[in-house]
């Protein structure tokens, strides 16, 4: 049955707040590490108070090339924490070691879109290992769409709950025709055996004359009717909560292409009134109050 908040923000929101979590809350969280193919992958874990891993616990997705200590994320945990659930923001390594804070662009890039299912895999395992049974997958913009993916194609009994804030949609893989023929040009060296070669000065979603793999621009940008994270939901078997911001340009086209499947009673929307993609202040802690009740079943 769908059930939809409309929660009015009390505030203005600050896009430019702090990247870091306050030394304040610092010494709530932990950071906890694991060894992976070779990389060592790195999260923050945030109990709530009286809590453990037999409780709700919340796995955390970031977006684009960001990290999870980044403002939207760090406000994120400790408001869901102050609603009594216990949070696990993974870093996405993006092929480096131990990596923290925002991809730099001078980087060569060698990760795919499709590595995050991995990661969130493994995170998933060691949170098995810690006692969690029932966990709720959260991800926000293009992390929302990989944690959709996730669960669409690796349902387990280990996932209780989804929630999609601002999920990617397909209108973001549009490219222009210099975009066109570079995609081109990395799938024909994909198909030559050439995948591991760099394509130089390339630009590469929000890289500008980046160097990338031809494989990598390949996964980012070849059409998948996965990328459109509303396709996916049919084919979600949890329960799923959207989260809209009415002010979100981003995936501006989202409350269109949810409203059939929120229409027909299969997802739960909470819609925040005034919130852009970013859920930032008020809208955060409103955003973590409608998420812990779906999350609680109330």
């Amino acid at each position: 049955m769908q059930k939809k908040w409309l929660a009015p923000i009390l505030g203005a929101l600050f896009i430019a707040g702090a990247s870091y979590l306050p030394s304040a809350q610092a010494a709530d969280v932990k950071e906890v590490t694991q060894q992976q193919q070779g990389l060592t992958l790195n999260a923050n874990l945030l109990m709530a108070d009286g809590k453990g891993f037999s409780d709700e616990v919340v796995l955390l997705t970031h977006g684009t090339l960001t990290h999870k200590e980044r403002s939207t994320y760090a406000a994120l945990q400790k408001n869901l924490a102050n609603n009594g659930i216990s949070s696990l923001a993974i870093n996405l390594s993006f092929g480096l070691d131990n990596r923290h804070g925002e991809y730099d662009c001078t980087v060569p890039h060698t990760h795919k879109h499709t590595d995050a299912m991995n990661e969130i895999g493994y995170w998933m395992d060691w949170l098995k290992q810690q006692g969690a049974d029932k966990v709720t997958l959260m991800g926000h913009s293009r992390g929302g769409n990989q944690t959709a993916w996730f669960a669409a194609e690796r349902d387990s009994d280990q996932i209780d709950k989804v929630v999609l804030i601002a999920p990617a949609t397909g209108g973001q893989q549009k490219l222009d025709k210099s975009q066109q023929a570079t995609l081109e040009k990395a799938q024909k060296m994909v198909a030559d055996g050439k995948g591991d070669q760099m394509m130089k000065n390339t630009d590469f979603i929000y890289c500008k004359g980046s160097d990338v793999t031809a494989a990598a621009f390949a996964d980012y940008y070849t059409v998948k009717p996965q990328f459109d994270t509303p396709t996916l939901l049919n084919d979600i078997t949890k329960p799923v909560m959207v989260v809209i911001g009415t002010a979100d340009d981003v995936v501006a086209d989202l409350p269109e292409k949810i409203a059939p499947i929120a229409d027909a009673g299969k997802i739960t929307v909470l819609e925040l009134e005034d919130a852009d993609h970013f859920f930032l202040d008020f809208a955060n802690e409103d955003l973590a109050a409608g998420a812990a009740e779906f999350i609680r079943g109330e």
